[in-house]
């Protein structure tokens, strides 16, 4: 039976670029969550009135992929010790955040960071939210499987996206889906 994993870790496209890829993800949706109000709209997002994150809303096959190979991928292609910001894309709608559908989740999620925090894979202190997920609203039509529809004809894809997928295929090559 297919599980969900909901993650916030800058902008979306990077997200469901990355997930996409892997073996035992079903589907990837980009989406907001964690803020006021229903149906937010990407423009009142990336305004900041809402309080809504960028996430994405991944269904996997846990017997394929576990919760924890996808916050794994997901620590590796984000920083999470940037607070409200990757890179150049500032404002709590970039927060990382790992928002939880159950009791398991969360205590997976709270391990990984205790143990990505003991081994000090990170420079700063981890400041991943860990909290219950709320209702998920799927983005706009034209922000779904953005990168692999746009990919070369926007800058933002080959400065940003590019070097996560690339780091993905060097990193977990033996997790990805066959081409």
């Amino acid at each position: 039976m297919n599980q969900v994993a909901t993650l916030a870790g800058g902008c979306f496209w990077c997200l469901e670029a990355v997930f996409d890829r892997l073996q035992g993800v079903q589907a990837v949706e980009s989406g907001y969550i964690g803020g006021k109000g229903p149906n937010p709209s990407y423009e009142a997002v990336c305004a900041g009135t809402t309080g809504h994150a960028e996430a994405v809303r991944v269904t996997f096959d846990p017997s394929a992929v576990s919760y924890e190979e996808l916050l794994e991928v997901f620590f590796a292609i984000h920083d999470p010790t940037q607070m409200n910001r990757q890179g150049n894309d500032v404002g709590t709608q970039y927060r990382s955040a790992i928002f939880f559908h159950d009791a398991e989740q969360e205590r997976t999620a709270k391990n990984v960071v205790a143990r990505l925090t003991q081994d000090k894979v990170f420079p700063g202190p981890i400041v991943t939210e860990i909290v219950p997920a709320a209702p998920f609203y799927v983005a706009e039509e034209y922000h779904q499987e953005y990168y692999d529809r746009v990919g070369g004809r926007n800058p933002y894809c080959t400065y940003v996206i590019d070097p996560k997928v690339a780091k993905l295929r060097a990193k977990f090559a033996s997790r990805l889906k066959s081409a």
